[in-house]
């Protein structure tokens, strides 16, 4: 239900975002992306990196003309995330001979993004950086189990059970990245790159929940990490529509006041 609210609430905004004045510098559009994710667990495991995983979702930005205060925006995202691990690494010499465990979370990701930019070629270029928190919500998940494959287990791969005293569904971290975006007409083509950090735990403290160990081919972990967040590196492309018809405006310094001599009278 707090899911819902917060879509919900989310849609209202950018609703809301075509009711501003004429003045108001702002955007609605849509993005897809293609990228990596990984982990970064405690104990240390052997990772790799799982390319393949995608993102897409709407994007709103409200652009300022402020020069340090840059635009502010918030973007509800699809994203993909996952990580892999060896689960035999302290058992063989070389990594070809790894066997690994992958999990694959589908997540609903809402950033809410700073972004400072300056504009190029009489304001039809802008580029930019982008500094995010971001909030998270993991709606499904599966997973795929080399070893148990390679035992004949019939349920080496499937989906992914959450479990509460196990798993998390609510995730938060942050995100920071950079692009270029090409103004034509009303409408802006933006490229974009995008890392994500995460701060929370895909799987639950051993230190809180005791009971986290292995129960089958789709939980590998007995000795549950005392960390695991997620991060993904995303390569975006995106457009979007300009609602005022002016056009942006780029910041401008204030003119100069002059200065005005002072004269001084004295009398006797």
């Amino acid at each position: 239900m707090r899911l819902r609210r917060h879509i919900t609430l989310l849609g209202l905004l950018l609703a809301a975002a075509g009711t501003f004045p004429a003045a108001a510098q702002h955007t609605l559009g849509f993005t897809a992306g293609y990228g990596m994710g990984t982990g970064r667990f405690q104990p240390q495991q052997e990772m790799r990196a799982q390319w393949g995983l995608y993102s897409g979702g709407l994007t709103w930005r409200y652009y300022g003309k402020q020069r340090i205060v840059g635009a502010f925006g918030l973007d509800l995202e699809f994203l993909q995330q996952g990580f892999s691990f060896a689960m035999n690494a302290s058992q063989v010499e070389e990594k070809k001979d790894y066997i690994y465990y992958t999990r694959h979370i589908n997540t609903v990701m809402l950033p809410v993004v700073w972004a400072p930019h300056f504009y190029m070629i009489r304001n039809h270029v802008r580029v930019y950086l982008e500094a995010a928190a971001t909030f998270s919500y993991n709606l499904s998940s599966t997973y795929e189990n080399a070893q148990a494959q390679a035992s004949g287990d019939p349920d080496w791969k499937g989906t992914y059970p959450f479990k509460l005293p196990r798993d998390n569904r609510w995730g938060y971290g942050l995100a920071g990245g950079g692009g270029i975006a090409f103004l034509i007409g009303r409408m802006e083509l933006n490229f974009r790159a995008r890392y994500y950090f995460g701060y929370s735990d895909i799987v639950r403290n051993r230190n809180r929940y005791a009971d986290n160990a292995d129960d089958g081919p789709e939980n590998p972990f007995w000795s549950t990490p005392t960390r695991s967040p997620l991060d993904n590196l995303m390569i975006s492309v995106g457009l979007s529509y300009r609602f005022n018809k002016e056009g942006f405006e780029a910041w401008k310094p204030r003119p100069k006041r002059e200065k005005r001599s002072k004269e001084f009278k004295f009398g006797l």
